[in-house]
C-alpha cells in the first residue's frame, strides 16, 4: 500500500474519532447536568454510594447505632502481653473511610441523639437495678435490705393550672381576684396536652425570684436532707453522729424531675446496709419504719437560707408539702413499687431533656434577646429572664443563675448516686466494650497503647438520610426483642 493511500486512510477516520470524543463530553456535560439539577443531599448521596468505602461506613454507623451526632478520631491503638511483650491486637484508621473512626457523641437527651439516649437509659435501668436487686458486682441480699422510693417536691410559689382527672381545675365558690384584678379559681377541667397547664393563674403574683433561688439551691437542700436522716438514724440507735458509719450505711440514688409548672422535684432510692456496704446488713434496729421516719423527718425540717439581699429580701427554702415515700419490694405488691418499676422510671426520666419537658433548653443562652427569641411558653421565658436579673447581682455571682438560665437556674446533674449504692456508668460501658471486644484476658495482663485525636461531628447531608434509617432499623429491633421477651413474662428496658 502507497503512502497516499495510507494518509487517505488516515484522514477518512478523523471525524468518527472527533464524533466519539465529542459524545464523550456530550455525555459527561448531560451527567454533570442531571447532577445540578439534583438537591444537594441527593447529589452527596450519591458521592457517598459510589465510595469504595461506602459498606465499611455503613457498618461503622450501625455499630454506634445510628447514632445523631457522632464523634470522629483518627489515630492508633496497640496492645500487648505486659509480660512478653507479644502484640495481641492493633488497630488503625489509616484504612477507615477519611482515615477516621467514629464513634457515640453519648448524649443522654432524647431530643439531642435518640439513639445514644437509648443506650444511656439501658445503662441507668441496670445501674438503679443493680442497687435493688444485685448484680453488675453488688450482693443479690440487697433486696432485703430497708429501701423506700422517695419523692420530694418544691414548695408552692403561686397557684398554677393543673390537670386533676376529669375536674375542675381550682374550683371556687366566689370569684375571687388578685391584687392585680386576676381570677384566683379556674372552672376549666384541663388535659395532659392542654398549653395552660403549668401557667400561673396571675404571673405578677407568682414568686418567680423564690422559683430560682430554690432551684439554684435545690443541691444543697438535697445534701442536707441526707444530712437530717442520718441524724435522725442515730439518734433513734443511740449512736454518735460520727460513729454512725461503724453501724450503718445510707445509700442512694435520686433523679431530677421538672414538673409541669417548670419546677424540680427529686425522685430517689433510698437503701440502708451495714458498715461494710451492700455485702453487709444493717443492724436489727435499722428497720424499714425507722428509716421512713428518718426522711418524713427530714423533708419537714430541712431548710436552706439565702443570705439577704435589697433586691429579694430574705429567703428561706425548703421542700414541698407533697411529700412521698414508699417501701420497695421485689416483686409488685399493690400499689409497692418493684425493683424493676423503679429503675425503669429512673431510666426513662433520665433522657429527657429541658425542652422535653417544657421546662427550659437544652442549651445555653448568651444574651437577653436569645431569652427573649427562646421557643419556650411564657412562664419559662419569666424563669429565664428571673435567672438573668439575679445573675447579675454581686451577692449571687457564685451561684451562675446566667450560666444555667436555660434550666431555670438548676445545675445540678440528673442523676446522681452514693458511691456505695451500685457500679457506675464507666463500669458498665467498659463491660460492654470488653463484651464486644470478646476479651478473655484480664486488664492486669495487658498494656495498651493509643494515640487518638479528634477530628470532626456530625453527618453531611447525604450521610444524614442513611444514619437515620439505620437508627430506625436499630429501634425497631429493640421493640422486637422487647416484645418477644414480655411475651415470656420478662421485663426489658427500651
Amino acid at each position: 500500500m502507497s503512502a497516499e493511500s495510507g494518509n487517505s486512510i488516515t484522514r477518512k477516520t478523523r471525524p468518527s474519532v472527533v464524533s466519539s470524543v465529542l459524545a464523550e463530553r456530550s455525555d459527561v456535560l448531560a451527567r454533570e447536568q442531571r447532577l445540578q439539577a439534583l438537591s444537594e443531599v441527593d447529589r452527596d448521596r450519591i458521592r457517598l454510594i459510589n465510595d469504595p468505602l461506602f459498606s465499611r461506613w455503613q457498618e461503622q454507623i450501625k455499630a454506634i447505632g445510628g447514632c445523631a451526632n457522632p464523634i470522629y478520631l483518627s489515630g492508633s491503638t496497640v496492645t500487648r502481653d505486659a509480660v512478653t511483650g507479644e502484640v495481641i491486637s492493633s488497630y488503625s484508621t489509616a484504612g477507615e473511610p477519611g482515615e477516621r473512626l467514629a464513634v457515640r457523641c453519648r448524649n443522654r437527651r432524647a431530643s439531642v441523639c435518640e439513639p445514644c439516649s437509648r443506650l444511656h437509659a439501658g445503662d441507668t435501668f441496670q445501674l438503679v437495678r443493680a442497687g435493688l436487686s444485685g448484680g453488675k458486682g453488688v450482693p443479690d441480699a440487697v433486696s432485703e435490705r430497708p429501701r423506700l422510693f422517695v419523692t420530694l417536691t418544691a414548695p408552692s410559689f403561686g397557684p398554677v393550672h393543673r390537670v386533676l382527672d376529669g375536674e375542675h381545675c381550682r374550683p371556687r365558690r366566689d370569684d375571687p381576684r388578685c391584687e392585680h384584678a386576676r381570677r384566683l379559681g379556674c372552672g376549666l377541667v384541663h388535659t395532659e396536652d392542654d398549653p395552660l397547664v403549668g401557667l400561673p393563674l396571675c404571673p405578677d403574683c407568682y414568686d418567680y425570684t423564690g422559683h430560682v433561688l430554690w432551684h439554684a439551691h435545690a443541691g444543697r437542700l438535697w445534701d442536707r436532707f441526707t444530712t437530717a436522716v442520718r441524724r435522725h438514724l442515730a439518734s433513734a440507735g443511740g449512736v454518735p453522729r460520727s460513729k454512725l458509719a461503724d453501724h450503718l450505711v445510707v445509700s442512694f440514688a435520686k433523679v431530677a424531675e421538672f414538673q409541669r409548672r417548670a419546677a424540680v422535684h427529686f425522685r430517689a432510692v433510698v437503701r440502708l446496709d451495714g458498715p461494710a456496704g451492700p455485702g453487709s446488713s444493717a443492724p436489727a434496729w435499722a428497720t424499714e419504719d425507722l428509716l421512713l421516719d428518718g426522711v418524713e423527718h427530714a423533708a419537714a425540717s430541712t431548710f436552706v437560707t439565702v443570705p439577704d439581699s435589697d433586691a429579694y429580701g430574705t429567703e428561706r427554702l425548703g421542700w414541698g408539702g407533697q411529700f412521698d415515700a414508699h417501701p420497695i419490694r421485689p416483686l409488685p405488691d399493690g400499689d409497692v413499687p418493684s425493683d424493676v418499676a423503679v429503675a425503669g422510671y429512673v431510666a426513662k426520666y433520665v433522657t429527657k431533656g429541658a425542652a422535653e419537658t417544657a421546662a427550659g433548653l437544652d442549651y445555653r443562652v448568651a444574651s437577653p434577646e436569645e431569652i427573649r427569641t427562646a421557643v419556650v411558653n411564657s412562664h419559662v421565658r419569666a424563669l429565664m429572664g428571673t435567672c438573668w436579673r439575679l445573675g447579675g447581682l454581686a451577692e449571687l455571682q457564685h451561684l451562675r443563675l446566667r450560666t444555667w438560665a436555660h434550666s431555670l437556674g438548676y445545675r445540678g446533674h440528673i442523676l446522681t448516686k452514693s458511691r456505695r449504692y451500685s457500679t457506675t456508668y464507666g463500669a458498665l460501658r467498659a463491660d460492654r466494650a470488653e463484651h464486644q471486644r470478646g476479651d478473655t484476658r484480664r486488664e492486669e495482663d495487658m498494656v495498651t497503647e493509643s494515640t487518638w485525636r479528634f477530628v470532626g461531628s456530625g453527618y453531611t447531608p447525604g450521610e444524614t438520610g442513611i444514619a437515620v434509617g439505620i437508627a430506625e432499623d436499630h429501634a425497631l429491633n429493640r421493640r422486637l426483642a422487647r416484645e418477644a421477651m414480655e411475651g415470656e413474662g420478662r421485663w426489658s428496658s427500651d
